[in-house]
């Protein structure tokens, strides 16, 4: 193919009937122009709007189509091809395809092929290696050739990685054949790399030599693939790669590589392991009780410590054996700020608090992280054991606001909440931080004072009703907490309503708890619907809060069924309102049979498992009960489980419709989900997911049980759980 200008036909095409992540592509040949120009500081800057436009976070689009050529042209004539080769690849590999028919893109960069093949022999190392990876992306044969052929020429370590990288990903059983010739001591570690990666690719069977030759790679970090960003981190990858089989034997050899690293005397080969060993632990059940004995051997130095410390925090108590590896740096003496020692603290407080309190009292208004392990999003569990010594510090350090900062004022308040009324010594504090901070103060005090000495309470419900007297919204919620005395918070409400944005949906909820005392409020309610912009997800959420808030408040369900089927009608014009219609859904089983019209809308919704365990469970309140499939529905039920988009709300549909409405090979994958190793939970915030795995699974373990005998399938149980 002859090349004579790269952008040619660009100002030919309608580039604003196309789109790209952020709309119209009319902006593409400006862009185009300045990748090829002179200046390199204004081609960088291009070449990263093109990848946040046509590749926007792994994302590609019909301009992304549209686009190829241009780039590939820009490559072929020697553009910064080593830039542009890597954003092709990039769009050929990518499987998120938005508006655009699947495989358009990766169709298109194949299509090129004719122009980036040779580009294989160009003088630059970086520019063969860049398309060594690109051309493999296509998945095209005319490239399995190619770099097949490249293979027996190509001098360099790193590009050969690549091409055997790349053959395999065409042809992962014949890049598996190649690479058991490349394993050899004698050659380069960046080949050796890419053939153990080649035989996991393939499926092949590990073995002894894969294991010898992962070792003998260590670190590994330096031989990477810069363009692969899934294995970023090779240890890693190959322990997710092993893990991910879920075959005992492969696991154990997972198990092995990582304890062998942790083990070892170089200080970034323990780096790795440690990386590795975060990514089993957050993949396996297993993982932690197997190797917290290796990362406790990992810790032989402060630094050593406080790499380990991340993990060990999320693995909580099951990282006991390792607390005292925490505790020299944790102990140090607080009359400072000490990060290092911070930290340290804050991984104690969550593998073994009753050792971390005494630090804790002592260090209060110094470590600010372990105060927030002990209070904050990092702590999943249960609220931090109370301990009249620490109460004592929490006490001083509220006496004096002047000293707090950043987060503490949240925390402490935090903390003084989980221990209810036993923190009840503190109220004085308390009432003292409400007129500065009623958003603090006023929950705290709703939960401290329940059952406090009637003294006590008389000068809590003092200064509340005086915080209230200011307007203050959170006051009146905690005097309606204590005495149900609602005038305050009626009062309140109405303006807030008013108010638009955040606000005026938690009014709505606020006014929804109230149920019919909140009568007077319903005119501010209906006022408040339909906002501006309807179709956006906020608008929607809003609409909901609502809805609820209107039928907890007046009984009337057909006005709901009308606002929640508007809402669902306009959340099917909005590609980004599956968690909309998860709530819509939950607003909808409040109605029970009186819901019944939305019952289309909710079965619909089964078919997103993000969406489908809400619609579940509001099917079985609201639709006729003998039109019910159950097995359907525990089917859509268990789908959101196994793929990890609401595990949760998965589990509750479950336990709604019992195992009598599951097939046996339904019963078959339920206890795949609570005996096996692969966690359930995946996703979310990362210090809580294996505790909400663990938490769920025993979830999933108990509703098992509820099975007659004779259906329960056999599951040999793994034993690695927390």
């Amino acid at each position: 193919m002859e090349l004579a200008h790269p952008l040619d036909g660009l100002d030919a095409l309608s580039w604003s009937s196309h789109s790209h992540a952020y709309g119209s592509a009319e902006d593409l040949p400006d862009l185009l122009r300045t990748l090829a120009g002179e200046d390199p500081d204004a081609a960088r800057e291009a070449l990263s709007e093109l990848y946040g436009s046509v590749l926007h976070q792994g994302t590609v689009y019909g301009a992304s189509v549209v686009a190829v050529p241009f780039l590939a042209g820009l490559a072929a004539a020697g553009h910064r091809a080593a830039d542009v080769l890597p954003l092709l690849g990039g769009m050929a590999a990518s499987e998120d395809e938005h508006g655009v028919e699947p495989g358009a893109v990766r169709t298109a960069v194949a299509r090129q092929l004719p122009l980036l093949l040779p580009l294989l022999e160009a003088t630059e190392t970086g520019v063969r290696r860049a398309a060594a990876w690109t051309v493999s992306c296509t998945l095209a044969r005319d490239a399995l050739s190619a770099l097949r052929a490249r293979w027996e020429e190509e001098p360099e370590a790193a590009v050969r990685a690549e091409i055997l990288s790349g053959i395999a990903r065409i042809d992962p059983a014949g890049g598996a054949a190649l690479a058991a010739t490349a394993l050899d001591r004698s050659r380069p570690a960046e080949v050796r790399l890419a053939a153990v990666f080649a035989h996991l690719d393939a499926g092949a069977p590990w073995s002894g030599a894969l294991h010898t030759a992962t070792l003998s790679l260590l670190p590994a970090d330096p031989l990477r693939s810069v363009f692969d960003i899934d294995r970023t981190e090779p240890l890693a990858a190959i322990v997710e790669a092993l893990l991910e089989r879920n075959h005992p034997v492969e696991r154990e050899a997972a198990f092995a590589l990582v304890d062998s690293a942790l083990r070892d005397g170089r200080a970034e080969v323990r780096a790795e392991g440690v990386w590795a060993a975060d990514r089993a632990c957050m993949l396996s059940r297993s993982a932690p009780r197997r190797l917290v004995p290796a990362l406790r051997a990992a810790g032989v130095d402060e630094a050593s410590v406080l790499a380990l410390s991340s993990l060990l925090a999320r693995l909580g108590p099951t990282a006991a054996p390792a607390a005292d590896i925490l505790l020299p740096l944790a102990g140090r003496a607080p009359d400072q700020n000490d990060d290092p020692a911070d930290r340290a603290l804050a991984a104690l407080v969550l593998v073994a608090p009753g050792r971390a309190t005494p630090l804790l009292t002592a260090g209060l208004g110094r470590r600010p992280r372990a105060l927030d392990a002990a209070t904050g999003l990092r702590r999943p569990h249960d609220p931090f054991p109370y301990d009249h010594r620490l109460l004592t510090a929490v006490r001083t350090r509220l006496s004096r606001p002047q000293e707090l900062s950043g987060n503490e004022p949240w925390q402490l308040t935090n903390l003084l909440t989980g221990w209810g009324s036993a923190a009840a010594p503190a109220l004085p504090e308390l009432c003292a931080l409400l007129p500065h901070n009623p958003d603090l103060a006023a929950p705290a005090l709703a939960a401290v004072a329940r059952d406090c000495a009637p003294a006590d309470r008389s000068r809590t419900l003092a200064a509340l009703r005086a915080a209230a007297d200011t307007s203050a919204l959170p006051a009146a919620k905690a005097l309606n907490d204590l005495t149900g005395d609602a005038s305050a918070l009626l009062r309140l409400l109405g303006p807030e309503l008013r108010e638009g944005g955040l606000r005026q949906r938690q009014a709505a909820a606020a006014a929804g708890e109230l149920g019919p005392r909140a009568v007077a409020l319903v005119p501010a309610l209906r006022a408040a619907l339909g906002g501006p912009d309807p179709d956006t997800t906020f608008a929607l959420d809003t609409d909901i809060a609502l809805a609820e808030a209107l039928w907890r408040t007046t009984g009337d369900a057909d006005e709901a069924v009308a606002i929640l089927d508007s809402v669902l009608r306009r959340a099917a014009r909005n590609p980004w309102s599956q968690w909309s219609v998860a709530r819509a859904a939950r607003a909808a089983a409040l109605l029970g049979a009186a819901g019944r019209q939305l019952a289309p809308h909710l079965e619909a919704a089964l078919a997103d498992p993000r969406s489908a365990p809400a619609a579940v469970l509001a099917l079985l309140t609201v639709a006729e009960p003998s039109s019910l499939d159950r097995s359907v529905l525990a089917a859509a039920a268990l789908g959101a489980a196994e793929t990890d988009a609401d595990p949760k709300g998965a589990w509750d549909a479950l336990d709604a419709l019992g195992t009598a409405a599951l097939t046996d090979d339904q019963l078959a994958r339920l206890a795949v989900l609570a005996h096996g190793d692969a966690r359930t939970v995946r996703s979310g915030v990362e210090d809580r997911i294996i505790h909400q795995d663990e938490a769920l699974r025993r979830r999933v373990q108990a509703l098992l049980a509820t099975a007659p005998t004779s259906a329960r399938p056999r599951h040999r149980v793994s034993r690695g759980g927390l």
